[in-house]
């Protein structure tokens, strides 16, 4: 099993630390799945913490200059990891104006992964800073526990207003109660709302549209034949969802979250060659 890789380029350089601290925000460890082209991030809490879980992929070809990896054996050509992100996140930062970043799987006196930070320096010989990150190897007899969560069949699909908007609006209803409930219609309509005994606040958004998800890709959904006003809606723990949005640090080119309603909240955030889901259940 062996894993070594290498950025050169600044801007993917810090466009992949940005998406590490995204993680590092939504999850306090999580899964590292390496294949040969692509690299996941995956994280399921449990069921008795409210169980959000998170699915990260990104191609391995838009960030890294090299990239060589051997699974645990030529069938399964995979290796999966457990670390904690806000580690990897502070190695990163500490590379910002790095000639290369190299990143190793490494077996000293545990499993880490290595990341060394080739940093400018005034004379001719090299700064290298190593930072060494403890890692869990996942056996292969657990990696089913890890398979991307089914799109659920959702009764409505809307985008998302401007993220740092929304965001705004869920910090200022957080100090009113723990939980919000988001409802939205095929109308391009979407509404925060928070009830408690004392208050009810709802923020309205307008003219978001609806992705065209069912008419495409012959994907059925529970959307297709809904009355376009009637709304479906999901109350959620208001910390997970501002958890989500104070974490952005991808910027979507595509926003968009499916309702199933009051079952769950599933978010998707798309970037050129990102894409970011979080599924938040809805609370009984």
């Amino acid at each position: 099993m062996r894993f070594r890789a290498k950025i050169v380029d600044l801007a993917c350089l810090n466009h992949f630390s940005r998406i590490i601290n995204t993680i590092a925000k939504l999850a306090k460890t999580c899964i590292l799945r390496l294949t040969v082209c692509k690299l996941y991030f995956i994280f399921s809490d449990k069921v008795a913490n409210g169980g959000a879980s998170m699915w990260c992929e990104l191609s391995q070809g838009n960030f890294f200059d090299e990239f060589q990896m051997e699974g645990v054996a030529a069938e399964h050509n995979e290796i999966y990891l457990e670390f904690v992100p806000e580690n990897l996140w502070r190695a990163l930062k500490t590379a910002q104006s790095a000639k290369a970043v190299k990143i190793k799987l490494t077996n000293k006196h545990c499993p880490c992964l290595r990341v060394a930070v080739d940093l400018p320096s005034l004379s001719s010989s090299s700064r290298i800073v190593t930072h060494d990150i403890p890692v869990g190897v996942i056996p292969r007899r657990m990696w089913n526990d890890f398979r991307e969560p089914s799109v659920p069949d959702f009764d409505v699909s809307i985008y998302l207003p401007v993220l740092k908007t929304m965001k705004s609006v869920v910090e200022r209803m957080k100090n009113l109660s723990n939980f919000i409930v988001i409802e939205a219609n095929l109308s391009g309509e979407m509404n925060l709302k928070i009830e408690t005994d004392l208050v009810s606040v709802t923020t309205h958004f307008k003219d978001l549209g609806n992705p065209p998800w069912a008419s495409e890709d012959g994907c059925q959904s529970s959307a297709q034949g809904r009355d376009l006003e009637s709304m479906a809606e999901a109350c959620i723990d208001i910390k997970k969802l501002q958890q989500l949005l104070a974490g952005q640090q991808v910027n979507p080119t595509k926003a968009l979250c499916n309702i199933v309603h009051k079952r769950i909240v599933h978010f998707v955030l798309l970037h050129e060659e990102v894409s970011l889901q979080y599924f938040i259940p809805a609370t009984a």
